[in-house]
């Protein structure tokens, strides 16, 4: 007989019919009441057993965490809290669990502890809606790009550009550490490597797709990048995924207009296929957030962050408009902001871009023309000569989430910055190609896909959100 799963169950009218499920014991009471989930649905299913039947032998193998078959009838449920249950006529167990080692019981457990278990802390309620929320999304994003005539390029990992310039990426190497060839100058000799040149992990894969939107109109990428950062902060990760749409023909208001449609559209997904796990999710972020001092406490619970961003139209503002917003703000001048705004090219933090968000536009903001000095090199130039096409997507209760821009096309000023920022022009020949051989306006964004998890699930570490955290000193599993 084909077992079924849970979530199929609990949906399902109880006319005593037979089933069969398999899946890990939850809680197990009174040597009488089992508490099944397999993953399914965050909801367990009841089987009550018959102690006489199926013998002592057989009930003092299943605790917490271990994996069984069971066969029975679904009826009604004679208790409160759930619509049916399954009375067991037949019980397999596939593993047992020791209730004396295994470490996820039934009880609230820390973050820090469920870290330290990745390998099994998807058997509790918080990690498998998490999971099951982050799983929607990316095919929610697939969904979105492939109905909006996009196609799905692979960026490879291992690269020998640095898009970001951020000079942070993990080195790809065969050369034996106790036997470094070095050149006459006493370099690294990376001729004697395996692919003859200094290589990396990807930091993104946004230069590759600039050479293929050139020939597919629009692509977008969607795979793991790396930042040798070395920070044990909550927002970052040494390995994460990124989605980066490019596309050929748009200009920077094409971009926006894209970046908020897309937005909506996955968000809108989630709301309307993951609304036990969001629940759950938003019930758990408010008990959270009743532990925080007030000052620090947010006035949005998680399901009104998400509808805050799908029903309102994203705010758009200049960079330079944002500023003498900042600068004249209540916070900046009582000196609330850790750093303050002064004058005009400053870098906004978290709290600025949380302040216009939450504050003082109560909508989602999309910041554009950012001072050129504070951006990458491929992001054109505007006419003022000092700002560029630059655009940033603002969120409540996090701030950045989307970074994109209009991407620089012409030849002589790509080349000019590149020269100012002692960027080897060699090491980019084909890049410059892109602007020699039929070269048009184009625009891309990168959402980094964690972020947008987190948000969307209210977790707090970004390390929660992603099943396997790569973060400084921490590659365990």
């Amino acid at each position: 007989m084909k077992s079924q799963s849970i979530k199929e169950l609990l949906l399902a009218s109880p006319e005593g019919q037979r089933v069969v499920i398999n899946g890990w014991v939850r809680t197990f009471r009174s040597n009488r009441f089992i508490a099944l989930n397999d993953g399914s649905t965050i909801n367990n299913i009841q089987c009550v057993v018959d102690f006489e039947s199926l013998g002592e032998e057989v009930l003092k193998k299943i605790a917490t965490g271990a994996a069984i078959k069971i066969q029975g009838n679904l009826v009604e449920s004679q208790g409160r809290g759930q619509r049916v249950e399954i009375q067991v006529e037949d019980l397999f167990v596939h593993g047992t669990a020791d209730p004396e080692t295994y470490p996820i019981q039934h009880k609230k457990h820390s973050m820090e502890f469920l870290r330290e278990q990745a390998h099994l802390r998807i058997r509790t309620n918080t990690f498998s809606a998490v999971m099951r929320v982050r799983s929607a999304l990316a095919f929610a994003i697939h969904d979105y790009f492939q109905k909006n005539g996009f196609y799905y390029f692979h960026a490879p990992i291992i690269t020998g550009s640095d898009a970001e310039g951020a000079g942070e990426m993990f080195k790809v190497s065969t050369l034996n550490p106790k036997a470094i060839p070095l050149t006459e100058e006493g370099e690294v000799d990376y001729k004697k490597d395996f692919f003859g040149k200094e290589t990396n992990l990807t930091v993104s894969g946004q230069l590759e797709a600039e050479a293929y939107a050139m020939g597919l109109g629009k692509v977008y990428t969607f795979g793991p990048t790396f930042r040798a950062e070395n920070s044990n902060t909550s927002r970052h990760l040494a390995e994460f995924w990124m989605i980066e749409p490019e596309m050929a023909f748009f200009d920077l208001k094409d971009n926006m207009d894209l970046a908020e449609d897309f937005i909506k559209g996955i968000l809108s997904y989630i709301l309307e296929n993951c609304k036990e796990d969001l629940a759950f999710l938003d019930k758990r972020l408010h008990e959270e957030e009743k532990m925080k001092p007030m000052t620090e406490r947010s006035e949005m619970g998680l399901l009104d962050r998400l509808n805050f961003v799908v029903n309102n139209k994203f705010i758009r503002i200049s960079y330079t408009e944002a500023i003498t917003i900042l600068r004249n703000s209540k916070p900046n001048k009582k000196k609330k902001f850790q750093y303050p705004i002064e004058e005009w090219g400053a870098d906004l933090q978290s709290e600025h871009e949380r302040y216009l968000v939450e504050k003082h536009f109560k909508c989602p903001v999309i910041l554009f023309d950012y001072p050129a000095k504070i951006k990458a090199f491929y992001m054109r130039l505007n006419e003022d000569g000092k700002t560029v096409r630059a655009m940033d997507i603002l969120f409540p209760g996090i701030g950045e989430i989307v970074g994109g821009s209009q991407r620089e096309e012409r030849l002589e000023v790509l080349l000019e910055k590149i020269k100012d920022l002692e960027i080897d022009a060699s090491e980019l020949w084909w890049y410059l190609d892109l602007r020699k051989f039929g070269s048009a306006v184009h625009s891309g964004f990168g959402l980094g896909f964690e972020r947008m998890v987190q948000f969307s699930t209210g977790m707090g570490n970004i390390r929660d959100v992603i099943p396997f955290p790569r973060t400084p000193q921490n590659a365990e599993f």
